[in-house]
């Protein structure tokens, strides 16, 4: 059983960081993607980062590039979303999400395990 587990959001300013992490367990993951969504009040879900478990290939979608860093600690099967000069439109619940199998990155379907969410707020 895939298991992810959220943790590090919180209520900042704009213009500072903070590092999301996501314990996953359950798997060897060697042949999954691991992913990064958010979902603002009132606006869909969307992929904002993505990374292959076992290369470490990255991507992103542009308005968090420069800004967000996603990595993982395959040892440890942890990985990290740090956000840094954070925005107000930033804000919303941020999810982790898996998927067995080595789609293009910046495809968002086939997602089939989810964390239980975490909430980052940035006031302006």
């Amino acid at each position: 059983q895939v298991q992810l587990v959220e943790s590090g959001g919180g209520s900042v300013q704009a213009g500072d960081s903070l590092r999301l992490s996501c314990a996953v367990s359950g798997r060897t993951f060697d042949n999954y993607d691991m992913g990064w969504f958010r979902q603002a009040p009132g606006k869909e879900r969307e992929l904002v980062t993505g990374i292959r478990w076992r290369e470490g290939t990255t991507y992103y979608v542009d308005s968090v590039k420069g800004r967000f860093t996603i990595s993982r600690d395959n040892a440890k099967n942890m990985m990290y979303l740090q956000m840094d000069s954070l925005k107000s439109e930033d804000t919303a619940v941020y999810y982790c999400a898996a998927r067995l199998g080595r789609a293009h990155l910046d495809w968002a379907k086939g997602y089939a395990y989810w964390g239980q969410g975490t909430q980052v707020t940035v006031s302006s």
